[in-house]
């Protein structure tokens, strides 16, 4: 997300470093280019030019103009306005309400509704340790019913089962009561969606949401909509008073332009958003850390709490002691490894949270590839037990059946070993304690591809 306009404002900020101290008429070159940036990032013309009004009245105080680093105050006053543009800090879900609190999921047909109320669903299980009941109130399409059920077996919740005979006010009122006899802590309620914005729509809604009064009201709209994604969201805060917004798809936006314009058009947060096609890609929408990545700064916030929610302490641990001992790290290792990567993301997510990821070059960056990870795990899969701790067995005639097995080849197998040898070394220098000259060992073999020889991420 937001790709083009973080290429964009880089430039922008690269340009004016260049310069020996801020002036008004670099602030007004700049700003210009700012301007053009959000604009081809699809964000509507009132909030582009207010962000810039902003920007130039505290760009041209005294302070700011005597600057000698022009291009860190520029990044530091436009991170300021991105942040207050989507709301200073993140708004949770109110959950205070007596259980069980009620949320309401509204969009339209094709904004991945029922699946970020899995994902929802999930994330309040796991992060918030809350009991969840969910239920379907999508009488048109049974297909969605059962889409539902079938999600909420995955994400381990609490399915309460309805039918296309059934009014949604009635599938609702008994969803709540249900919950309320399984003391259970949160109901989340699907609503039926459309193509497009209609009276029976928005009178359906209405009358669901007078008849249960939600404590929640998300409105889920698909990020790769743009400006209508902000008229969508304009005309349901009208109708039923929202209370935030899920964005979904926010990994195949390239924009980024909604982000950055629901909240000055609607005045509701945006309190969620999506950032991929798996069950857990759900993240809280925090404005200063969103404002970070769009600047190239990074966001180690929450690749940290990632890290700490996905990461398997126990076998990190069980690694550490085996290495310590001076025992082999081998191609088991590796996998759990590799495990743990997709875990947060793959590759290309927990990338996208460094800083300076938008400086590389394309075809460096066009290498850390999720799809070599998991051609690595197809090949470690394919070998035995006994080839998996000792690869220095694998020769010729194995390699032809680990090719074969995992649909890569002989080529492949022989890369994957090669490299697989150099991260051996680098583990018997951890082992001797010897840190510092592991990472001297890694310049110019870190294990990401082209970076100098090491794994073809």
């Amino acid at each position: 997300m937001f790709t083009d306009l973080s290429k964009r404002l880089s430039k922008v900020i690269k340009d004016l470093t260049g310069q020996g101290r801020l002036t008004e008429n670099n602030i007004k070159d700049a700003l210009r280019e700012v301007r053009i940036a959000l604009l081809e990032a699809d964000v509507a013309l009132p909030v582009a030019k207010e962000f810039i009004d902003h920007i130039q009245e505290k760009a041209v105080g005294k302070e700011v103009l005597e600057s000698l680093t022009p291009g860190q105050v520029l990044i530091k006053l436009v991170h300021d306005e991105l942040v207050s543009l989507m709301g200073e800090f993140n708004e949770s879900l109110d959950l205070k309400a007596q259980p069980p609190a009620v949320v309401l999921m509204a969009g339209l047909q094709g904004s991945g509704k029922t699946t970020t109320l899995a994902k929802l669903a999930r994330w309040l299980k796991h992060t918030q340790k809350k009991s969840v009941l969910v239920a379907s109130a999508d009488i048109y399409r049974p297909a969605a019913i059962d889409q539902l059920a079938t999600l909420a077996k995955q994400v381990e919740v609490e399915f309460f089962p309805s039918s296309p005979t059934q009014s949604p006010v009635e599938i609702a009122r008994q969803a709540i009561q249900a919950a309320k006899n399984k003391v259970i802590d949160v109901v989340l309620i699907d609503t039926a969606g459309r193509l497009h914005i209609d009276e029976e729509m928005m009178a359906e809604i209405k009358q669901l949401h007078t008849a249960i009064q939600p404590t929640e009201c998300l409105l889920v709209v698909d990020s790769m909509m743009g400006q209508d994604a902000v008229t969508t969201a304009k005309v349901f805060n009208e109708a039923v008073a929202i209370t935030g917004v899920v964005l979904t798809k926010a990994d195949g936006d390239a924009r980024g332009g909604a982000a950055l314009s629901i909240r000055h058009v609607t005045g509701k947060p945006i309190k969620f958003i999506g950032v991929g096609e798996k069950i857990d890609a759900l993240e809280p929408f925090y404005p200063d850390r969103i404002a970070s990545r769009i600047l190239d700064m990074g966001d180690i916030l929450t690749l940290v709490e990632e890290a700490e929610r996905n990461l398997d302490k126990a076998k990190a641990e069980k690694l550490v002691k085996k290495i310590k001992k001076g025992k082999t790290f081998d191609l088991e290792d590796f996998r759990d490894q590799l495990k743990q990567i997709h875990n947060m993301g793959g590759i290309a997510g927990i990338m996208s949270k460094l800083p300076g990821m938008g400086q590389l070059p394309d075809q460096v960056k066009s290498q850390f590839n999720d799809k070599k990870l998991v051609e690595i795990e197809a090949i470690i899969n394919s070998m035995t037990p006994k080839e998996r701790r000792f690869p220095d067995i694998i020769k010729g005639s194995r390699k032809q059946r680990i090719a074969s097995g995992s649909g890569t080849s002989i080529q492949a197998i022989n890369q994957l070993l090669k490299q697989f040898s150099q991260m051996q070394k680098m583990m018997k220098k951890v082992a001797k304690g010897g840190m510092m000259k592991l990472m001297r060992g890694l310049q110019g073999k870190l294990p990401f591809g082209g970076l100098g020889g090491g794994m073809p991420f």
